[in-house]
């Protein structure tokens, strides 16, 4: 049985709804503007969201919460995060040709060496810039792939998210809820010769692998380390981010299972290498790094 969803769960459900309606509608400037208004007007309220946005910037960049940089990067951070929701209403109507033209890649040839080749490939890639701009323009040009989606609520809006993403080409599977058969269906593509992209630096099941990440533990999903120990696929860690009014996206080399060790042994040494690509994905754009939760351990909450 399904939690029923909150009033609160049930507006969001119906704004995200509304913005794919009508989104696309109106002039792309004003929707911009609109969107960069409430990005700054929610910044200067200064919730809980906000908060947490600049003690997670202020880890990166290695100061006090209440440096004055932090704060403005924050502002920099809230702006991203909305362009990132209004480029997401204008997803399926923008034009292939525009997706794949604006999309500035490096690092990509080994992806397709790989996939030439019957070898599976794991993209493995943090909440940055527009991910899911970045996997529109992986399927344009040829390449579909599959996903997890977290389970939203309420469950409309969890369906409704994943036929945005499927409409993009995408093949969407459930986190948690599903028929229990994730991590082998995913086994099973990448054995195929398929892609996996995979959101890989929060934890969402509380049974991730510790970490270390800009000098403080977290926990990491294992998915992606697990994946690529399983099955030999390629493991290339992405960095999507911002570029003025385009989109950049960096692929990083293959990290390599270690040749030596338990399972358990190489899984964490593969995850603690993505987390250093990671860092330095981040450090290098922090501010379209779209984390507005509590990620380290020792700012977790205890559990009951």
């Amino acid at each position: 049985m399904t939690d029923k969803p909150s009033s609160q769960d049930r507006l969001v459900a119906a704004g995200f709804s509304a913005g794919w309606a009508i989104v696309p509608r109106l002039p792309e400037r004003f929707t911009a503007w609109a969107f960069r208004v409430a990005a700054d007007r929610l910044w200067k309220r200064r919730g809980g969201s906000v908060l947490r946005l600049e003690a997670n910037l202020a880890r990166v960049k290695g100061t006090s919460k209440d440096d004055p940089a932090v704060r403005a990067l924050s502002r920099e951070g809230m702006r991203s995060y909305f362009r990132y929701f209004h480029e997401v209403f204008r997803l399926p109507s923008m034009p292939t040709d525009e997706i794949v033209s604006r999309m500035h890649v490096t690092g990509d040839q080994p992806i397709y060496d790989n996939l030439a080749k019957g070898r599976g490939v794991i993209l493995a890639l943090p909440h940055m810039g527009n991910w899911d701009q970045a996997g529109a323009w992986f399927t344009a040009t040829g390449h579909p792939f599959t996903t997890v989606a977290e389970r939203l609520k309420p469950e409309s809006l969890f369906h409704r998210y994943t036929a945005f993403r499927e409409g993009l080409g995408m093949e969407v599977l459930p986190l948690t809820g599903g028929d229990g058969h994730t991590f082998g269906t995913l086994s099973q593509r990448l054995r195929a010769g398929g892609t996996v992209a995979l959101p890989a630096e929060r934890d969402l099941t509380a049974k991730g692998i510790e970490v270390q990440f800009f000098g403080a533990a977290t926990r990491m999903p294992a998915g992606p380390a697990l994946l690529a120990v399983h099955t030999g696929a390629a493991l290339i860690p992405a960095i999507p981010c911002f570029r003025g009014a385009d989109w950049g996206l960096q692929f990083h080399e293959e990290i390599t299972v270690p040749a030596e060790g338990t399972r358990k042994e190489k899984v964490a040494a593969v995850a603690q290498d993505l987390a250093t690509v990671f860092e330095k994905g981040i450090a290098e754009h922090p501010e379209d790094w779209h984390m507005l939760q509590r990620l380290w351990l020792e700012d977790l909450e205890p559990r009951g």
